[in-house]
């Protein structure tokens, strides 16, 4: 009986693991979309590398949370299509009325801020998840929180 309990918890923390780190790589994917995207409007150099650095991160995260997944023998899952759509077009339809470097930073410090709240709560709710991956959702809203301090000077 009390082995059977151990390998609930045991199923419980590998469950809340690959449902944490599935949810840091869909936002790192989803970052990297938005980011490249946003990337063609932006003019001011500095803007630029910011934007190419912050891809790089949010890349090298979602390269380590798709070793964690596949070690785990779990594939990854591509952002929801409706999802990445309405970002698409929402970024495109700003980025029309006002194409500025200021806008394009606002637009990324909601994304930013967006990203943050999820993966918080996903971290949370998780709570049986390893101390890795739990890391690792910590490290992506590090992130998160550095480049909306980053992009202030471009608002």
């Amino acid at each position: 009986m009390n082995n059977d309990k151990n390998n609930d918890k045991n199923n419980d923390k590998n469950n809340d693991t690959i449902k944490l780190l599935r949810e840091c790589n869909l936002g790192c994917k989803m970052a990297v979309n938005s980011l490249n995207q946003i990337s063609e409007y932006v003019k001011n150099t500095g803007f630029a590398d910011l934007v190419k650095k912050s891809i790089t991160e949010h890349e090298k995260l979602g390269d380590e949370t798709a070793q964690k997944l596949a070690e785990a023998g779990v594939e990854e899952k591509e952002p929801g299509t409706m999802t990445s759509a309405f970002s698409w077009f929402s970024t495109e339809m700003k980025m029309m009325m006002k194409d500025s470097d200021g806008e394009a930073a606002k637009i990324m410090i909601d994304g930013c801020s967006m990203g943050i709240q999820s993966i918080g709560e996903k971290k949370n709710h998780f709570k049986d998840a390893s101390p890795d991956s739990i890391k690792i959702a910590s490290d992506l809203i590090e992130i998160e929180e550095k480049l909306i301090k980053e992009l202030e000077a471009y608002l």
